[in-house]
């Protein structure tokens, strides 16, 4: 995967095995309690955890985390759309996932609605 050009002003990203969430966090330009947050919300990013529950992430990982960066930062998509951009460019497009996907974004803007209405 090709890092997007978005990305340009963000270090390089070192020769290592593995980097804590520290390392991702500075090399992302992402705080962590927004990597973990991630975590929960991109399937794809999955990183390594061991002794004490401590995250490790590899190359693949950091990449993935500066791709959601940018759909989210620099084109302006919503979690919902850019985890939908994330499985269709990753050739997941399983009708299934899509379906359900849609049906959360659905809830998610009907829930959005009903608390505008209330202000």
């Amino acid at each position: 995967m090709l890092e997007p050009s978005h990305n340009d002003e963000l270090p390089v990203i070192p020769g290592k095995r593995y980097f804590t969430i520290g390392e991702v966090s500075e090399l992302c330009a992402v705080k962590p309690h927004v990597l973990r947050y991630w975590e929960q919300e991109f399937p794809q990013l999955n990183p390594v955890k061991r002794r004490g529950n401590r995250r490790y992430y590899q190359r693949q990982d950091v990449l993935t985390i500066r791709q959601i960066r940018s759909l989210l930062y620099d084109q302006g998509f919503t979690i919902g759309g850019a985890r939908l951009q994330m499985t269709n460019e990753a050739g997941q497009s399983d009708s299934g996932q899509l379906n359900q996907l849609v049906v959360r974004m659905i809830d998610e803007l009907e829930h959005l609605l009903d608390l505008l209405k209330i202000k």
